[in-house]
């Protein structure tokens, strides 16, 4: 049974940052797709809770207001819950915080910890992250969550980078890098459990390795981008298994075989 799915809403971002897979890769395309018709599909289909995620190729603020009216198109429908994740860059209104606020969205915000890490690998947007999770934390009254990515560099300050969201006090999505500049399961897997000695740290259950579950690719949940539909997000580079106005009682049907403690990326 699926029971989440990721939409890529648009292919524009206005960083390129170092590790970005979807950059890396140069499979980023200019194609049309109709958000709408998934989330009807999405509509007809959840019976149990469902849970989509406005993240993926691009930076999906800078979209506002379709991403406004995806939120807004789920209206009334109580099982189905939405996030996104934003690099931070993108300055919204305070009744534009308060939409998500109220509609709630779990915003997530991308900052891979201390100043001098994050600047690093996200073209020096470090300042006008923080200085965007104040504003949030002002309006809402509360944080956001975070999602760190975890490389080599973050290995070896472990501790500082724990100590920089150890004061917000709020959940840390810590992302295994993978790739060009990827580091081991097993290490991302050290590094999460020293972690979770000091702060809310998500682990997945039957979702995704690189968040520390196992992978659902294929089983509960898949990636919608250009137009079609994807295993997952890391599979993108992968031929799609079909267009993105796919029955999800089709998409039941597709799946994949491997052990599902490892990322399906790296078992190829």
């Amino acid at each position: 049974m699926i029971d989440r799915i990721c939409i890529s809403i648009n292919n524009r971002c206005n960083l390129r940052c170092k590790y970005c897979h979807f950059h890396e890769k140069g499979i980023i395309e200019n194609v049309d797709m109709n958000v709408f018709s998934i989330l009807d599909n999405v509509k007809k289909y959840a019976k149990g809770s469902f849970k989509i995620g406005f993240v993926g190729n691009g930076e999906s603020f800078l979209d506002w207001l379709n991403l406004k009216s995806y939120i807004e198109y789920l209206d009334g429908y109580d099982n189905i819950s939405v996030y996104t994740i934003t690099n931070g860059t993108v300055d919204l209104s305070e009744e534009d915080w308060m939409f998500l606020e109220e509609h709630r969205v779990n915003v997530g915000f991308s900052i891979d910890g201390y100043r001098e890490l994050h600047d690093m690998n996200r073209c020096e947007s470090f300042d006008k992250a923080v200085k965007n999770v104040e504003e949030y934390k002002r309006v809402t009254g509360h944080y956001p969550t975070f999602n760190a990515t975890v490389g080599e560099d973050s290995l070896k300050n472990a501790e500082k980078v724990i100590s920089f969201f150890k004061p917000y006090g709020t959940r840390v999505t810590f992302s295994r890098m993978i790739g060009k500049y990827g580091i081991s399961l097993q290490e991302y897997r050290e590094f999460l459990e020293l972690a979770k000695k000091e702060i809310s740290v998500r682990r997945g259950g039957l979702d995704c390795t690189m968040y520390g579950g196992k992978c659902g690719s294929g089983i509960n949940n898949y990636f919608f981008s250009n137009g079609k539909v994807y295993f997952c997000g890391n599979c993108i580079d992968l031929p799609p298994i079909g267009s993105s106005n796919t029955p999800f009682e089709e998409l039941e049907k597709i799946s994949i075989q491997f052990d599902r403690n490892y990322c399906y990326r790296e078992t190829l």
